[in-house]
């Protein structure tokens, strides 16, 4: 069984999310709860109409929303800069510890490039460690 990508009890990710049971691509991520994705009274998890799992939250676990398992959409990850350079360093670490594994890297090679184009005078590298640590 392929292991689920949310793993851990500080991820941000809503404890019934089917990230924290699924692989990345195994089920579709909404812009938020609608009436379109109910609850299975089964197992309280939210469903497409064709049975698909889905989360809600695309904040929360790090992923753009997209029908990543009804369509097969390839996974991206989407960096939004703050225009502030003092919001930067908590943009970055909620990036970097809400990120899914498996967009991770693109996010951290696109916000290197981005950072240092946005905010020259920042020291990329050191701002990124520090997300990391925090």
């Amino acid at each position: 069984m392929a292991e689920a990508f949310v793993r851990g009890e500080e991820h941000r990710a809503c404890g019934i999310c089917p990230s924290r049971r699924l692989p990345l691509g195994e089920f579709d991520v909404a812009e938020r709860p609608s009436r379109e994705f109910p609850f299975s009274s089964e197992d309280g998890h939210r469903y497409t109409a064709e049975g698909v799992p889905v989360c809600v939250h695309p904040e929360k676990v790090g992923v753009p929303a997209a029908r990543y398992k009804s369509d097969r959409v390839p996974l991206m990850g989407e960096l939004d800069l703050p225009a502030d350079e003092a919001e930067l360093e908590m943009y970055l670490r909620d990036m970097v510890h809400g990120a899914a594994p498996g967009v991770l890297e693109s996010l951290i090679e696109q916000a290197s490039r981005e950072i240092a184009q946005r905010f020259p005078g920042v020291d990329t590298t050191a701002m990124l460690r520090r997300a990391f640590m925090a």
